[in-house]
């Protein structure tokens, strides 16, 4: 089972990618768990496994049964793994593709504090550059702390932006004392 994985791993992470450079990511993984339902059907299976068929015929059975069920995109991709003799691993491949596309659609808590109210332009603003440097999409929740003075604290995961005039003024203090 370990092999699968390992094997599954490379092409996983590329139909992902592709998958997201082109914003069908759902379409993909509706696809990919379609395939490997089929290729995990118990009559397929043994198509799959047999060795007196070539690759290319055991590709054609899974690409017969999905006829107009998949993508050119996806029918290509099934092509290369019955090219590459990693039919087997389509199960595999579409468990890895689901973590992928979980981890990806995690969004990112990200608290902001500021001294005023933000402007629904400024938030917007925001979140589209907190997606941008956390690489995933993002839920603002915001909160005013007039003591800030002026501009923005933000925390997302493990990381701290420290934009406030007082986290300026708290700086420029301890290197005074240092």
């Amino acid at each position: 089972m370990a092999e699968l994985t390992t094997i599954a791993r490379p092409y996983a992470k590329a139909a992902f990618e592709y998958a997201l450079a082109n914003s069908n990511v759902t379409d993909w993984a509706n696809a990919l768990d379609f395939a490997s339902q089929v290729a995990s059907n118990k009559d397929v299976a043994a198509i799959i496994s047999n060795p007196a068929l070539s690759s290319e015929e055991k590709g054609n059975v899974l690409l017969k049964i999905g006829e107009g069920k998949v993508s050119d995109k996806v029918e290509n991709f099934i092509k290369l793994l019955a090219r590459n003799h990693r039919l087997e691993a389509l199960p595999a491949i579409k468990q890895r593709f689901e973590v992928l596309k979980a981890e990806y659609e995690k969004a990112a808590e990200v608290e902001v504090i500021s001294a005023n109210p933000l402007s629904d332009e400024q938030l917007a603003r925001l979140n589209e550059k907190l997606t941008t440097k956390l690489g995933r999409k993002v839920n603002i929740e915001t909160r005013i702390d007039e003591s800030l003075i002026g501009g923005l604290v933000i925390r997302a995961d493990d990381m701290v932006i420290d934009g406030s005039v007082r986290g300026k003024l708290d700086k420029l203090s301890e290197s005074l004392r240092a």
